[in-house]
């Protein structure tokens, strides 16, 4: 019988059960090593990609490793510097937590060299060949069984000039190459990674050259709205010089700071690539913890569409782990994110009402789900719009001090088009549903409604002949089409004696849609009226057509 002390022994398959590979996309494998170089204190990160042979060095400036260092910690899964302490000699707090998050830097290439080194010390590290792996995987190896391979520092030379300290990963043959764009990669790091542009002491360089905010100029360009909140100072704001409204504080519940921003079309979230668009994000002390954080309460409004932004909600990194395993999700039922979803509802549905009503200002289309408006009143408002934006587009040539006087004649018309418009149209079907009810009814013109007829047509050959017009303007000249709703009115209703009935409206409406047909701007009294007459009206129209 052994008598001795019994240890653990892990078979290598473990790696795979942690979820070796769980990591599928590229970015969120650079993530992960940007983020071990913010852990361990970099200035700068250095990413060379070469495409043509599908492979990616990220080289950074950070305190280096000792060969413990490498053995005990990063070869060490499920090691997790919080167990001492939660930040780095500098101050920052740590972006890593579990220790498996270095899995993801074994998944996306055939053949991973690390070389380290600490100010004063020699180059330590190894290789990581995925191919041998997985053979140790399969014969159900235990770690002691599979060293790495020694490290080959010729591979990486041309990057060790004056090197005195830090890391280097050299990922040899990316697993289904490299089909992003270098544009794509300044993108979506600029976006992805804040904490490399919101600290000046963490620099992120591409192929040598600095990304900056200026790789989210396409999104920023094409800004119309933002929200700031709890007065979030974020550089990302100079960067929006086309806004439609001043940025406007919001104020959330918790501690709570960020901002949501609006493009003008759907399609200009689209900055990282066709398949994923940008959204609202929860970041955790700098580093993005979940993406698109109203997938968790859905609007199912327009605006969604349009909104993206990040939010900072620190509170959630403390001594309870909140993060699934995979590092992009908060569990589920946690409590803190249950509150905080709770505070982003209430500030989401102020946005909401906001942006619908910023859009209709600036001549867009708003939410047509939002009650504020009735259906005829927000339809009325956009056929405005669309017609009016031809005659802003023409007024882009006026000296500006015209074209600012042209357009705030046209802002003011809005009000008054959510009436005018709308009752031209009812008067346009009410009055042809009453001609074409008194043709299938075979009702006579009498004489004085013919003797009307004829004034009208004599008007209208007049001002032909007046205006050099040859050609016929009615599809329709049959003398019932020269009347209006009054005559119509007094036609077919059998209680035109009466104040009750469909004539007695028309009479009241007839001077009120005189006005309306000659574009006048209606009093408020004369609004107020017009809706109470068109109401009957419409209701007496149905009535007859059904009776």
């Amino acid at each position: 019988m052994n008598k001795g002390l019994f240890t653990f022994a892990m078979s290598l398959s473990i790696l795979d059960h942690l979820g070796r590979n769980l990591y599928r996309s590229f970015i969120t494998v650079l993530g992960e090593a940007i983020s071990n170089s913010w852990d361990a204190d970099a200035d700068n990160v250095w990413i060379y990609v070469d495409r043509d042979n599908d492979s990616l060095i990220i080289k950074d400036d950070g305190i280096g490793m000792t060969s413990d260092d490498f053995q005990h910690k990063f070869l060490k899964i499920g090691y997790s510097k919080r167990r001492k302490e939660n930040k780095s000699k500098k101050g920052r707090y740590y972006i890593g937590r579990k220790g498996i998050g270095k899995l993801a830097l074994l998944s996306c290439a055939d053949r991973i060299h690390i070389i380290s080194k600490i100010k004063n010390g020699d180059y330590v590290g190894g290789i990581i060949d995925n191919s041998k792996l997985d053979d140790a995987i399969t014969e159900d190896m235990v770690a002691s069984e599979c060293p790495l391979e020694g490290m080959d520092i010729s591979t990486v030379r041309e990057y060790l000039k004056d090197y005195e300290h830090g890391t280097i990963i050299y990922f040899e043959n990316i697993t289904d190459g490299i089909k992003n764009s270098i544009e794509f990669l300044r993108k979506a790091v600029a976006f992805n990674f804040r904490f490399s542009l919101l600290d000046k002491s963490f620099n992120i360089f591409l192929d040598d050259k600095k990304i900056t905010l200026d790789d989210l100029n396409d999104l920023a360009n094409n800004t119309q709205f933002m929200w700031s909140i709890n007065s979030f100072n974020d550089p990302f704001k100079e960067k929006l010089k086309n806004l439609k409204k001043d940025i406007k504080n919001i104020k959330m519940d918790g501690n709570t700071t960020g901002f949501i921003a609006s493009v003008e079309r759907p399609r200009n979230l689209k900055i990282i690539n066709n398949e994923e668009r940008v959204g609202i994000d929860l970041f955790v002390n700098g580093r993005i913890r979940e993406k698109n954080i109203l997938k968790r309460i859905p609007t199912n409004r327009l605006a969604e569409h349009y909104l993206y932004g990040q939010i900072h909600f620190n509170e959630l990194d403390d001594e309870k782990d909140r993060f699934t395993s995979n590092r992009e999700e908060i569990v589920p039922d946690d409590e803190k994110l249950k509150k905080f979803l709770y505070n982003l509802k209430k500030i989401i549905s102020e946005i909401l009402e906001d942006w619908d009503e910023w859009r209709i200002d600036i001549k867009e289309e708003g939410d047509p789900e939002n009650a504020r408006l009735k259906k005829t009143e927000r339809n009325s408002i956009n056929l405005f719009n669309a017609v009016s934006n031809e005659f802003s587009i023409i007024s882009n040539n006026l000296e500006p001090d015209k074209k600012e006087k042209v357009d705030e004649w046209i802002d003011n018309l809005v009000d008054d088009a959510k009436y005018n418009l709308p009752s031209y149209t009812e008067c346009f079907i009410s009055e042809n549903l009453l001609r074409r009810h008194i043709k299938e009814n075979n009702i006579s013109l009498d004489a004085t409604t013919l003797s009307g007829v004829d004034k009208y047509k004599n008007k209208e050959l007049k001002n032909k002949q007046q205006g050099n017009i040859s050609i016929e303007l009615r599809r329709d000249v049959s003398d019932m089409n020269y009347l209006d709703m009054t005559p119509l009115a007094k036609l077919i209703d059998p209680q035109r004696e009466y104040p009750a009935g469909l004539f007695f409206d028309a009479k009241q409406y007839k001077p009120i849609r005189d006005a309306l047909m000659h574009t006048a701007l209606l009093t408020e009294e004369a609004k107020e009226r017009l809706i109470s007459i068109r109401k009957n009206i419409r209701s007496r129209i149905i009535t007859l057509l059904t009776s």
